[in-house]
């Protein structure tokens, strides 16, 4: 929202200067060359990319919304819904990626025999960490999450079940990772330098991190495995 703010005044100068040379903007005209801008703002600032077809679009979504005459409350319901869904992504760049089950499969095989301690952080809606409680009981499962909504379906989901898996609310970064066999990561890019100085100072030797999908630039990783075929890969640095 600030970024576009920050297009406002830039994108009523470009329509007053096509204004001048008599070159009238539609409104959707001015609401697309708004969305440009602030794409472009996003671009500049160095946000994750998935960031920039959001700002464009987001000027238009608001004009068709506003077409449609909805009432303010709808609005109000979904803001209130997307902020604690994503709670803050514009801070932290990782947005909610749910993983599926062939990832779950691969990362239990991947999980060490016996008594260990994993955590997944970014845990979303606990699909992960509720099947690993399930199929390793002997395992503690740990899920940890900031935005308030998932974090609240995943722990229900773990108390209906009866499931010995745990959730935590917080930010991972506030952890120690000392404390864990195995860290399972569902990021972003923009996360991943931030999580491999964290892992490379905290994670005690025979610890494993895993990361679905996105690689650190820092370090190859150990191991590679692509839980289904054509798709992104799974990566694992051993300590």
């Amino acid at each position: 929202m600030l970024i576009q703010c920050g297009a406002v005044l830039p994108t009523l100068f470009l329509v007053y200067l096509l204004d001048t040379v008599r070159l009238p903007v539609t409104l959707l005209a001015a609401a697309l060359l708004q969305g440009a801008l602030a794409a472009l703002l996003t671009y500049k600032l160095g946000l994750a990319p998935w960031w920039r077809p959001i700002q464009l679009l987001f000027p238009v979504a608001l004009l068709a919304a506003s077409a449609l005459h909805l009432p303010p409350s709808l609005f109000l319901g979904a803001f209130l819904f997307l902020l604690v869904l994503y709670w803050s992504t514009f801070r932290t760049q990782v947005p909610y990626y749910p993983s599926r089950l062939a990832v779950w499969q691969a990362v239990e095989q991947l999980l060490p025999a016996g008594p260990v301690r994993m955590i997944d952080i970014g845990s979303g809606l606990g699909g992960l960490v509720l099947y690993l409680a399930r199929r390793r009981p002997d395992a503690d499962c740990v899920g940890i999450e900031l935005a308030p909504l998932p974090w609240a379906v995943s722990a229900l989901r773990a108390r209906l079940a009866g499931s010995a898996a745990r959730f935590l609310r917080g930010d991972y970064e506030l952890l120690d990772f000392a404390q864990f066999d195995l860290v399972f990561a569902y990021l972003s890019p923009a996360a991943m330098d931030g999580l491999w100085r964290k892992a490379s100072a905290e994670m005690r030797p025979g610890a494993m991190l895993l990361s679905y999908e996105f690689a650190i630039a820092a370090r190859a990783p150990d191991r590679t495995v692509v839980p289904v075929e054509g798709g992104p890969a799974l990566y694992a640095w051993y300590f």
